[in-house]
């Protein structure tokens, strides 16, 4: 079974046709699957859209979140509520396509995880805005340097993990924002997992929820990260939340 987690934050304009999207390609492939949502409170009507989905399509399932508690958190909470040998999470401005996962299945077979990059060579960037561009490369750099081995992109919202690895590294994380991405890669490399990096086909949304100052809390992120292991936080069996 494939899992598909998506994180829901005031999506209600964008969300319905994320989920079109998805189910056609699902369809498509006659793939047994779910779909998870997971909603942070928010201000429009995006638990509503969600709920008239999940009572007409048994394969949708929601999960609300009474206050907003960030991205790493909604996926979290996703993944160890799911059910498939194989997950993925992906974001609900579909910037990376749905499609794109038919070249991810097959490279699951023979990794642990299987990650979108938009630096890699092959891949295919739209409307990437140069101020984005510069603050993620600077943030790369900061990541190979302090956390992460060799990884060129680990912020890219597409990844696909099988479905016991996803657990594991979900329930040792911390990270509730958007760091939760390097801590993840983090994990999986400290806990000797295989990740792939794959190219993908990628466009900048207008109204994505990543500003310049969440740029900046993400990288505090990153010292956060570095205390947790120094502690011994991410030890299984852990009270530190």
């Amino acid at each position: 079974m494939l899992s598909i987690i998506i994180p829901a934050y005031n999506e209600e304009k964008r969300i319905p046709k994320t989920l079109n999207r998805i189910m056609q390609y699902l369809k498509e492939r006659k793939a047994d699957n779910e779909i998870i949502i997971v909603v942070d409170k928010g201000k429009d009507n995006t638990l509503e859209v969600i709920q008239r989905y999940s009572k007409n399509f048994k394969n949708i399932r929601y999960i609300y979140n009474s206050k907003k508690r960030g991205k790493g958190y909604a996926i979290k909470k996703g993944i160890l509520s799911s059910k498939g040998n194989q997950v993925l999470f992906t974001d609900a401005d579909t910037s990376t396509p749905i499609a794109e996962l038919d070249k991810f299945l097959p490279k699951i077979k023979e990794n642990d995880i299987v990650i979108g990059s938009r630096e890699h060579k092959d891949s295919v960037l739209k409307k990437k805005l140069v101020s984005r561009a510069i603050l993620g490369y600077i943030g790369n750099i900061l990541l190979r340097l302090f956390l992460i081995k060799k990884i060129r992109d680990t912020q890219c919202g597409f990844k696909l993990f099988k479905g016991d690895v996803a657990k594991r590294l979900f329930s040792l994380s911390k990270i509730n924002g958007f760091g939760f991405d390097f801590e993840i890669i983090f994990l999986a490399q400290k806990l000797g997992y295989k990740i792939c990096e794959l190219p993908v086909t990628w466009t900048h949304c207008e109204d994505t929820k990543v500003t310049l100052q969440s740029h900046f809390r993400t990288l505090m992120d990153l010292f956060e990260i570095k205390k947790n292991n120094f502690f011994g936080y991410y030890k299984e069996g852990s009270k530190k939340i």
